[in-house]
């Protein structure tokens, strides 16, 4: 069993960043790692966390499919609380772990608890619906943010 946090680099650096994994794949991915693994050899701190539904499929509950994004905010928000990385936080994410932090961003970036967002290959479309944009929410974000797409 993991812990809670996978943590890497520095605890004095200027900022922590908290990654959530995407939609299929946990925290200790290979794409996970290799994000986890640049950011922190350019001084950043990084913890990941899993949602509860992926660390379940760690244990013999087995492979259950994600939740509605929207539905895992509250974790992610206790997961930043439970972090409590003392210095200025950037919160994001691989895929849906972006995602969901794109969607609770404001809100803690007008109280102060984080300092921007970082999406790492955000889901702009609904599997397999080219037509269909999960972006509404973007437009009117006022967090600082930095989406990445592609290599």
């Amino acid at each position: 069993m993991l812990d809670r946090f996978l943590l890497q680099g520095p605890q004095d650096a200027r900022f922590t960043i908290l990654l959530a994994h995407g939609a299929g794949a946990p925290m200790d991915s290979a794409s996970m790692t290799g994000a986890a693994d640049a950011l922190v050899g350019v001084g950043f701190r990084v913890a990941r966390f899993e949602f509860a539904y992926m660390a379940a499929r760690r244990t013999s509950e087995g492979r259950k499919p994600p939740p509605r994004a929207e539905t895992l905010n509250p974790e992610y928000e206790a997961a930043i609380a439970e972090l409590n990385a003392g210095g200025p936080l950037i919160i994001g994410g691989k895929s849906m772990g972006g995602r969901v932090a794109s969607m609770i961003a404001d809100d803690l970036y007008d109280r102060g608890k984080i300092a921007g967002l970082l999406c790492l290959g955000y889901p702009f479309h609904p599997p397999g619906q080219p037509d269909k944009l999960r972006t509404g929410h973007l437009a009117g974000l006022t967090t600082p943010a930095l989406i990445c797409q592609g290599t």
